[in-house]
């Protein structure tokens, strides 16, 4: 028999938000190797542990490769055909009964490393026409984009840190050594980091734990949970009290500077110094050495926007960056040109942000970019009246893991009339989906990081095609959504004859076709980019570069790309300077209440082989010694008498939580954490390697009352939990048992 041919694919791997590019080698539909690519000209060779196992994923005996309904005797397997049917005749029924906003939607974190659904999901949710939508942005980054909406004008428009060529980088609440950057895609981020040592530069992180990015940076310093807003307050304070500001080539169109002088002289350092646990001296020291080199830029995420003052954080950081004149230059927070410029292309539409302040129904939270807070989500379910969501899809999310409160939403759910979910296994949150539409995956998709590339810290495009065909049967995410959106527009635009072209038009669409098009229009683009039309980028010739091709560096573009109608930054936006009146309120003028044992912050945490809650059913990722344990500083354990690996249990007001403690010396005293994405307890799931260590969830401790006001984001960093011992032989049951009534709808 003839041997068969070993085949070579370089590929950008979509797990996380790094871009790595990888090299893989397959023969008769196996995988042999997967390995860095080093003529990837943005990764270089990098890649983490996780790449490794897109393999995992791909021959994953779990992963669910045709539609399932359940029933009173288990789950059945159905052919698309029915399914579809199914779906689109319950979504109908339901808005015909109970109003189009009885129907809602979430979209989970997943959605933004898949192209496919990235174009053609918001083409079928438009069809619902409802105003229930929600979405991950919730959980973890809408401060970002709250921030640029108020300020650039714009809501996709995200200043990155430019960390290659930087002097002084200061990190709020982030660790890029584990998440390999964070809003900031940036692969071989230690690299970086080493470079900008080597170089002469700084990195200071400040954090309540020290991190692996902490340890391997020139200065840390603890600080207590969800006070990030008055340090920054602090170091603006310094900055205009010791005449720093300089703004430089910025002042011509900026406006705020003043405003912003004034609102920072009432929080002196030695106001924050009390509450945020570092001194006085440094802060002040922060901010001078800040100022004093070549160039700076300051960066915050997850642990600043998750928090009760997310947006007061990413917006001050904005201001820190512009009043030192380290934006839009190179070494501090600048703006990217990608080839496909989302940002323009959405402006064009007339489609900029959304703001509504009291939106939803039952708490009347706000409504950002369309959206509602995730962590409305189980009321709107739960709240009987007119707009009750009575139907739910979910797209490529586990929010029963990743949003506050996750039992309360898995209560919910079983409360829903029809739930329908996207997604390649039966998790957390599909296990109560009555359908189940699984789509190909990863390695049998092409791809386009629409989303990273407007967030790399340098520009850069790629194409990735598809090593393997889909399984008999199984349909992309793109042909799931495209079917569905037609089934449900049928017969709605009979009299409409431009909606009818539109349709037709959107018909025979494909990713292709969309992709190429973006190209071609994308300021690198054959039809008037930058480059002359016969140099100009398309997707033909993207095909022809399977390393991907480098752009340059990130360059100055202010004040052409912004959106504020007088093309000036916004530093004081309206919006963002009264809340710090509730700031003020919060810090300085605390309601008198005892903790009642409630004595301990709880934070997350994350780590390089894990990746929220979609990588665990991976043998090679969860291998080891179990990671979802309490960190506590010894110094609060010996307090009471714990031992090291002792079991306790962790008490917040949503629930509690049974998990063993780890000494670490990492943690400032008084705050403990748990890692995000655990919780994999429930029996009936069966994912295999995921059973093997089920660990709890810290979304049964993080509490959905626990929001920014301002924009709606989840607060995960700072909830208060009280801590109590077990005895040293309880058999830990990894969480709460799943309860029975959560199956019973038919």
């Amino acid at each position: 028999m003839p041997v068969e041919q070993i085949h070579t694919n370089f590929r950008t791997c979509n797990l996380c938000e790094a871009m790595c590019g990888i090299k893989i080698t397959h023969r008769d539909g196996k995988i042999l190797s997967i390995s860095g690519d080093k003529d990837d000209p943005f990764s270089q060779g990098h890649i983490c542990p996780k790449a490794v196992a897109l393999q995992d994923i791909y021959n994953d005996p779990d992963r669910l490769k045709q539609p399932l309904r359940r029933t009173k005797g288990g789950w059945e397997k159905l052919n698309w055909d029915d399914a579809f049917d199914i779906v689109t005749n319950r979504l109908r029924e339901i808005q015909k009964r109970h109003g189009r906003n009885a129907v809602g939607f979430y979209q989970g974190n997943p959605t933004v490393h898949n192209s496919g659904t990235m174009l053609f999901a918001p083409l079928f949710f438009r069809t619902l026409r409802t105003k229930n939508r929600f979405s991950a942005t919730s959980v973890d980054q809408l401060p970002h984009h709250f921030a640029g909406f108020f300020m650039f004008g714009h809501q996709l428009l995200l200043p990155v840190p430019d960390i290659d060529r930087s002097d002084f980088f200061l990190i709020l609440g982030a660790n890029p050594l584990a998440s390999n950057g964070s809003m900031m895609t940036a692969p071989g981020v230690a690299n970086r980091l080493k470079n900008l040592q080597k170089r002469g530069g700084k990195i200071v992180v400040i954090d309540p734990r020290r991190t692996e990015t902490a340890a391997k940076a020139d200065a840390h310093h603890f600080i207590r949970p969800g006070t990030d807003a008055l340090l920054l307050l602090a170091m603006l304070h310094t900055v205009f009290e010791e005449n720093l500001a300089d703004p430089g080539r910025l002042k011509s169109f900026t406006t705020g500077m003043d405003a912003i002088k004034i609102a920072v002289a009432d929080f002196s350092p030695e106001k924050a110094a009390t509450l945020t646990g570092i001194s006085a001296a440094t802060i002040r020291q922060l901010a001078r050495d800040f100022c004093a080199a070549k160039t700076a830029v300051c960066y915050g995420r997850i642990g600043v926007s998750t928090q009760t003052f997310g947006a007061i954080c990413q917006w001050l950081i904005n201001v820190l960056n512009i009043v030192t004149g380290n934006f839009d230059r190179p070494g501090g927070a600048m703006f990217t040109t990608p080839a496909i410029d989302v940002v323009q292309q959405f402006a064009k539409q007339g489609r900029f942000g959304y703001y509504k302040p009291s939106a939803s129904r039952v708490r009347g939270l706000p409504n950002f970019g369309g959206e509602l807070p995730v962590s409305a989500l189980a009321e709107e379910i739960l709240t009987a009246g007119d707009g009750q969501i009575k139907a739910l899809i979910t797209s490529s999310g586990n929010p029963v893991l990743s949003t506050p409160n996750g039992d309360q939403l898995e209560r919910a759910l079983a409360k829903l009339e029809f739930m329908v979910s996207v997604d390649i296994y039966l998790n957390e949150t599909t296990r109560h989906a009555d359908i189940i539409l699984p789509p190909a995956t990863g390695l049998e998709t092409d791809h386009y990081d629409l989303s990273f590339h407007l967030l790399a810290v340098r520009n850069t495009a790629k194409y990735s095609r598809a090593l393997f065909e889909p399984a008999n049967s199984a349909k992309y995410d793109w042909e799931i959504f495209n079917e569905l959106r037609k089934r449900m527009s049928r017969n709605s635009h009979k009299k409409n004859l431009a909606a009818r072209l539109q349709q037709g038009i959107l018909n025979r669409m494909t990713p292709e076709r969309m992709l190429d098009i973006a190209l071609r229009r994308g300021p690198y683009g054959v039809w008037g980019g930058r480059k002359l039309a016969k140099d100009g980028l398309s997707l033909k010739k993207l095909k022809k570069q399977p390393h991907g091709v480098d752009l340059g560096p990130l360059r100055p573009c202010l004040p052409q790309r912004l959106f504020t109608a007088d093309k000036q930054i916004q530093l004081a936006p309206e919006v963002l300077l009264n809340d710090l009146q509730r700031l003020k309120a919060h810090f300085f003028d605390p309601p008198a209440a005892g903790k009642n044992g409630f004595d301990f912050s709880l934070i997350g945490r994350r780590h390089l082989r894990s990746n929220n809650s979609w990588m665990h059913n991976s043998s090679r990722l969860i291998k080891g010694k179990p990671r979802c344990t309490l960190l506590m500083h010894p110094q609060d354990a010996a307090k009471r008498g714990f031992s090291d690996g002792q079991p306790v249990e962790v008490t917040a007001r949503v629930g509690a939580v049974q998990i063993p403690v780890e000494f670490s010396e990492e943690m400032m005293p008084g705050v403990v954490s748990i890692p995000h994405g655990w919780g994999h307890h429930r029996p009936e799931i069966q994912l295999q390697i995921a059973a093997k260590q089920p660990g709890v969830s810290i979304n049964d401790l993080t509490d959905d009352q626990m929001i920014d006001e301002l924009c709606g984001n989840a607060a995960f960093s700072n909830v208060c939990v009280k801590i109590t011992p077990l005895p040293e032989n309880t058999q830990l049951l990894s969480g709460m048992k799943a309860k029975p009534e959560t199956l019973d709808r038919p």
